[in-house]
């Protein structure tokens, strides 16, 4: 029996024990227990850096959440329950306890709003918390999108443009997370999510010590650092355009406001475009944007609760990028699409409505801003010549048909951008995402994300034999140091402007600013350098750092394009050759790494690599990879 309607401290321990067993940094659902491929996704966890939670067992789990859901029949309780959850994060250890104080205090009201609109049963709230042997979590139902009803064109598998053929120069930038309050000198070693501030404490014998340009540790970078990064950028230019997808604040999510939250967009914002100058800059919305973090209503929520706060300042210090078409479905969902070049479209998601972080989508997780559908109807205009499509889907999309009727005409490639990996959403979400790729895998020719922190990317397969690549998304290293990181920033060589061209990306690049380089002098320049005063523990920085190039995609792995086939054909390299994948493995941690990646972890890896949709990453066969596996070590012994 049901107890209550309005179970609101769900949401609030959510809150408390995701900040425990989530990295705030990644968008990885909590683990579900007693399911195929779990074994794999504790590997992906033991790959993340973050707390442990798992002392909360399940029959204390639906004891805890029934004594709630009663005390909740009233809403005087709201005020006792939220102060009993601050404890519960205390007393389970999930964080510091003025961390616990404060997230529970963030988070308390959106949190009652959004699950007051929402029904759960305590043995829900636990399979989510614990796993799914603790119970049944199925708010988040399987939906489809509708299709048009128009047969999929033949494909053409893209061949390398001819030599000399123009080529674009795209600039890509994700996961800046500049951190106001971060302290040259103060502790890289703390209990508190994020180090490297002033509420760090000093550096021990035993711990470092943040550096002046950053740090190897849960730290975030100090704005020069960031700057320094566009002044290098603007030197190595010119740049055709600039894909940005988003995460613009610091980790500290437990002490965030609104209008820290805009002010840091608006400096961010305007560096980029000092910097780089007129360039056109197509940025993407990242999930520590809004304050609570991940908290994105659909837009049929109204008043202080929704996102018109972010959303409207986006567009004003935007709108120097984006023309006012896009900015009015910017403001509506935070996403929109625009013509880079004749014959080229970009599409711009917002990734946070297909995150399970995302706490509003207990109100409507089934494609809650219609972008999906949206999506879809982009890319049949893009795919087709003198055909209209009709269709709408609501009234705040009604702009787009007269976008759908010119791109119908002109026969555009699309570039997808976004913040979240496809392969890391809600199931269902993933799926019909991953269901799109495969229909119109002759128009999309890029697909970029961030959000991991890692150099990796995702693959696409078609559905009927999941054999043949369709597609790939990349998924670009941060600039920020969070965790244990050089900064870094990526550059894509995209087939340019011209008659035929596929608009394909056909190599990368991505630079590093080395830490251990950076924050050591050079022997003489300690006169340009600020006083030792100001630099507790690291007096002798490099006041003029070097950006440097960490890799070519081609040369580092020996393939001569990288379409989908060759991304494909990598993974497969990856399996026979050992020495390869460490490669990889060093790569994708922009050239920081402690150890290398073995059975259990390499196995984790190609999982994710494989799996540009998430019921495929969970159900990823271990023990089927590892055979795999040995027969490449045996054939390559023999």
């Amino acid at each position: 029996m049901r107890f209550a309607p309005v179970p609101c401290a769900v949401g609030l321990l959510c809150c408390v024990l995701v900040l425990g067993s989530v990295p705030l940094g990644t968008s990885f659902p909590v683990q579900d227990e007693g399911k195929p491929g779990i074994t794999f996704l504790e590997e992906v966890g033991r790959l993340r850096v973050g707390f442990n939670w798992r002392n909360l067992t399940c029959p204390v789990c639906k004891v805890l959440f029934t004594i709630l859901d009663i005390a909740l029949l009233s809403d005087v309780n709201e005020e006792r329950v939220a102060r009993a959850v601050g404890e519960a994060c205390i007393r389970l250890h999930l964080a510091e306890e003025r961390v616990c104080r404060q997230i529970t205090e963030l988070f308390r009201d959106d949190f009652i709003r959004a699950l007051q609109q929402s029904l759960l049963w305590p043995s829900e709230a636990c399979a989510v918390l614990v796993g799914r042997s603790c119970g049944r979590f199925d708010i988040y139902a399987p939906w489809n999108v509708t299709l048009p009803q128009i047969p999929k064109p033949p494909v053409t598998p893209p061949t390398p443009p001819k030599p000399g053929a123009p080529q674009s120069r795209v600039l890509f930038l994700t996961d800046i997370h500049w951190d106001q309050e971060y302290a040259v000198g103060s502790s890289a070693d703390c209990k508190d999510p994020l180090c490297c501030r002033n509420e760090s404490g000093s550096p021990s014998w035993r711990r470092r010590g943040a550096g002046f340009w950053g740090s190897y540790s849960k730290c975030d970078l100090p704005l020069r650092t960031v700057e320094n990064l566009l002044e290098n950028a603007a030197r190595t230019g010119p740049w055709d355009w600039v894909y940005w997808t988003g995460d613009i604040p610091a980790h500290n999510i437990w002490s965030q406001t609104r209008n820290q939250q805009l002010s840091e967009l608006s400096v961010i914002t305007r560096l980029i475009h000092s910097h780089l100058g007129n360039v056109k800059v197509y940025p993407a919305i990242g999930n520590h944007e809004s304050t609570p973090v991940n908290s994105f209503p659909p837009p049929f929520v109204h008043g202080n609760r929704s996102s018109s706060w972010l959303y409207d300042t986006m567009a004003e210090e935007w709108a120097q990028w984006l023309p006012e078409q896009a900015l009015k479905t910017l403001r509506h969902g935070g996403f929109y699409t625009v013509e880079v070049q004749p014959g080229l479209r970009v599409v711009s998601l917002n990734m946070n409505f297909c995150a399970r972080e995302n706490y509003w989508l207990m109100v409507n997780s089934t494609d809650p801003a219609n972008q999906l559908q949206w999506l879809i109807h982009i890319l049949q205009a893009s795919e087709e010549k003198g055909e209209r499509v009709r269709r709408v889907i609501d009234d705040q999309l009604q702009w787009l048909i007269h976008i759908l009727q010119a791109s119908e005409e002109k026969g555009e490639r699309v570039h997808i951008i976004g913040h979240i990996p496809p392969g890391l959403c809600l199931s269902s979400w993933s799926w019909n995402y991953y269901h799109i790729i495969n229909r119109y895998e002759g128009t999309i020719t890029g697909q970029f994300f961030g959000h991991t922190h890692m150099d990796e990317f995702q693959m696409f397969y078609d559905e009927e034999t999941m054999t043949r690549a369709v597609g790939v998304a990349f998924v670009a290293p941060s600039v920020t140091t969070y965790v244990n990181l050089n900064p870094g920033y990526r550059v894509y060589l995209v087939d340019g402007n011209y008659k035929g061209s596929s608009r394909f990306v056909l190599d990368h690049e991505t630079y590093i600013l080395n830490l251990t380089e950076a924050n050591r002098q050079p022997e003489g320049v300690s006169s340009l350098l600020p006083t030792t005063s100001q630099l507790p523990l690291y007096p002798n920085p490099d006041p003029n750092p070097k950006w440097t190039l960490l890799y070519r995609a081609s040369e580092a792995y020996g393939v001569s394009s990288l379409f989908p086939s060759d991304w494909d054909g990598l993974i497969r390299t990856f399996l026979q050759d050992d020495r390869v994948f460490q490669r990889f493995w060093y790569l994708r941690h922009k050239g920081h790494v402690s150890e290398p990646c073995k059975e259990a972890c390499k196995t984790t890896i190609l999982c994710f690599l494989r799996s540009g949709r998430y019921d495929e990453l969970e159900q990823c066969d271990l023990m089927q990879f590892r055979r795999d596996m040995v027969r490449a070590v045996r054939k390559t012994l023999c």
